[in-house]
């Protein structure tokens, strides 16, 4: 029998069976067992105390080394400062701009003269400067760091271990968790945000060295061995220059990494740069403030990724430019002239310090323009809410139950009522397992409850099961193990209601990010015109601070749940649009020109043969919708919302090392539970299709 039920139970059916029959039993007896609801405080581990107590000899007894480091940091940053703050605007425009063109000719040059001159006329040059100096100091720190822990990691089966979990802590575990430990050890400062850009960029810098020097071809290998070389000359003369491209895209992400850490670094250590600047407007609630400063930084992100992608990405031959003639000469040519505004700025002081006068400031008529639609359009602004609010995310968090009343719903929910959804249930339910399997029949069922009973108000024990069920059937049973300690260590420290609330935030914005992203990318991978509109859409979303998009939805709809759920939306979306675009346009031509001579229409070709072959990619993006809205749930708790996010905050404003700990590695394993489990069943699908 192909599709429906067969008669012989399945063994993974009859799991799901036990597991329903088991949070059956929780939910009646919630109401006579209390702690099924609320895990008892009498049973919760003193993890956090026996960390801080951890951590506090730790710092006794190793604070002086960990303050010699910053103390020898703050002389290159100090220098670093120095040089970039001392150019002048004119000098240094020249040389970025010579750079540009050696890297990528001159269209790559032109937007980076368009780029520095924004922040020249809009009066950020100092601020940007600043965080340029920031940059290139923890972008070289963080590529030797992570070269030499690649290259130990490959070479070492037992390193590699080590290693690892550690990259996936490090790019999981929000960022404001493991301030608290740096601040406890390397004091206050701007260099304390210099290591903490360093840290944040180590990962990707890693697992590219990795995947490069894993990938030289062996038959390289071999005649270099062949040539009498040593190991060392092996690896220097053979493997790195093979490895190299690969290499500098990792460069390449370290570099972008680097620069979305410097509003959180101007939190710990502000050093007055533009991350200060949009973290200040932005406590002011000033967007107009706050969007051109933002803007900087997106633009120094554009240009840092232009620059070191068209390094990365240059035929071997161009790369080393300085053997070419004509690169040489437009090196020789770019320091010449340089030096020559560098002396000219001295005779003309407009050439070193932008006069004020000629600075173009917009940020009044930004605000007015927010004030403007805040004002006259605030009933259907409330009405957008209130929708929402009521109808998904109050649903979500504490359930139809709770939710449903006279004034927001419009009736009571009486006991006929409840039972009337859970007959439709049932009825849904059966009705599409029979059409189609017993899968969408426990994926139905699975939805209807948590719409009744929400993530904050359900036994324990349910979400735990089912979560756990559903891990170890996509995955596996290790996954499954993963999933129940996960779980398990959020319910035994204390955490498990912050989790709910943030799991259940997180839930619904992905699925609206992922719904509209993918409707997005269908229609652009069929229009270039539209994808040519949204890919600067698209890179503005990815390169502006986390902390930008909060104002806008702030501004409109105050301080709320609603405000959070609008802001990982709007930086979660990008993923979802880029997998699913990339995924439809790559599908391979032959077996479109196969299913077009068969006679398929325009839309079965996209229903029935692009988007099947294309499901891989676009499981990748949900991943990676993910993984952002979880880095923006961490950033959202700034508007109100009351979970994991709120936890590190008020761990990091007391410098509670323990609180921090326990809410930052909980964030990581729902993200690492959430990657482990998608990941598989991507690979699935592409085994299924074929694919490599």
């Amino acid at each position: 029998m192909k599709h429906g039920f067969s008669r012989q139970i399945p063994p993974a059916l009859l799991v799901w069976i036990l597991a329903g029959l088991v949070s059956g039993v929780s939910i009646f007896y919630r109401t006579e067992l209390p702690w099924l609801v609320n895990y008892p405080e009498a049973w919760v581990l003193p993890v956090i105390e026996w960390a801080n107590t951890g951590m506090d000899w730790f710092v006794e007894n190793f604070r002086w080394f960990f303050r010699s480091i910053s103390w020898l940091l703050s002389w290159a940053m100090s220098g670093a400062l120095a040089v970039l703050v001392w150019l002048p605007w004119a000098a240094a425009i020249v040389l970025f701009m010579g750079v540009a063109l050696i890297a990528g000719g001159w269209s790559l040059a032109v937007f980076t003269v368009a780029a520095l001159m924004y922040m020249v006329v809009i009066g950020y040059w100092e601020e940007s400067m600043r965080t340029l100096a920031l940059v290139s100091v923890s972008v070289p720190l963080s590529v030797i760091v992570g070269f030499g822990m690649g290259v130990a990691a490959l070479r070492s089966r037992r390193t590699n271990r080590i290693v690892q979990p550690a990259l996936d802590l490090m790019q999981t575990v929000p960022t404001f968790a493991y301030l608290v430990p740096i601040l406890l050890l390397f004091g206050f400062g701007p260099v304390v945000g210099l290591i903490a850009s360093s840290i944040y960029a180590c990962p990707p810098m890693v697992r590219n060295t990795m995947l490069a020097l894993s990938r030289v071809p062996e038959e390289v290998v071999e005649s270099g061995k062949m040539s009498g070389a040593t190991e060392r000359q092996l690896f220097w003369w053979v493997r790195f220059p093979t490895a190299l491209p690969t290499i500098m895209i990792g460069v390449n992400q370290a570099t972008m990494a680097a620069l979305s850490m410097v509003i959180i670094a101007a939190i710990i250590g502000s050093s007055a740069d533009i991350g200060w600047e949009v973290l200040s407007t932005m406590r002011r609630a000033n967007f107009g403030e706050s969007l051109l400063a933002g803007i900087v930084i997106a633009l120094i992100a554009m240009v840092l990724d232009r620059i070191t992608r068209a390094f990365a990405t240059r035929d071997s031959r161009k790369r080393k430019y300085l053997s070419g003639v004509s690169n040489l000469q437009t090196l020789v040519g770019t320091l010449f002239v340089t030096a020559f505004f560098i002396i000219a700025a001295q005779l003309y002081p407009e050439l070193n310090d932008y006069p004020d006068d000629w600075v173009f400031y917009p940020a009044g008529y930004l605000n007015d323009i927010v004030a403007f639609v805040t004002v006259e359009f605030s009933g259907i602004l409330e009405a957008i809410k209130n929708g929402f609010l009521f109808f998904l995310l109050l649903p979500l968090r504490i359930g139809l139950e709770n939710t449903i009343r006279p004034f927001t719903w419009g009736f009571t929910l009486t006991p006929v009522i409840s039972g009337g959804y859970a007959v439709m249930t049932m009825l849904l339910a059966a009705f599409l397992g029979v059409r189609y399997s017993w899968r969408v029949s426990v994926g139905i069922l699975l939805v209807c409850s948590i719409l009744f009973f929400g993530f904050e108000h359900s036994p324990w024990p349910m979400i735990i099961i089912l979560i756990v069920v559903l891990a170890w059937q996509v995955v596996g049973l290790w996954i499954g193990i993963l999933t129940l300690s996960g779980l398990g260590f959020m319910l035994v420290t204390g955490v498990w209601v912050p989790a709910m609330r943030s799991l259940y935030l997180c839930l619904a914005a992905v699925l609206c990010s992922f719904l509209i992203g993918c409707l997005l990318g269908i229609l652009a991978s069929q229009n270039n015109r539209l994808s040519g509109i949204l890919r600067p859409i698209i890179d503005t979303l990815q390169t502006m601070p986390l902390f930008v998009l909060l104002i806008p939805v702030l501004m409109f709809f105050q301080v709320g749940e609603f405000t959070a759920f609008l802001a990982i939306i709007a930086y979660a979306i990008v993923p979802a649009i880029r997998y699913t675009e990339h995924g439809l346009r790559h599908v391979d031509p032959e077996v479109v020109e196969a299913a077009r001579s068969m006679g398929c229409t325009e839309r079965q070709l996209l229903w029935e043969v692009r988007l099947p072959l294309a499901i891989p990619e676009i499981m990748l993006g949900l991943n990676q919708t993910i993984m952002f809205a979880l880095a923006m749930l961490v950033i959202a708790a700034l508007v109100g919302t009351r979970g994991l996010g709120q936890s590190i905050y008020i761990a990091l404003s007391k410098a509670d090392f323990g609180l921090g700990l326990v809410a930052g590695l909980s964030m990581a394993l729902i993200a690492i539970i959430a990657d482990r489990v998608l990941h598989a069943y991507s690979r699935r699908q592409r085994q299924a299709l074929g694919l490599q």
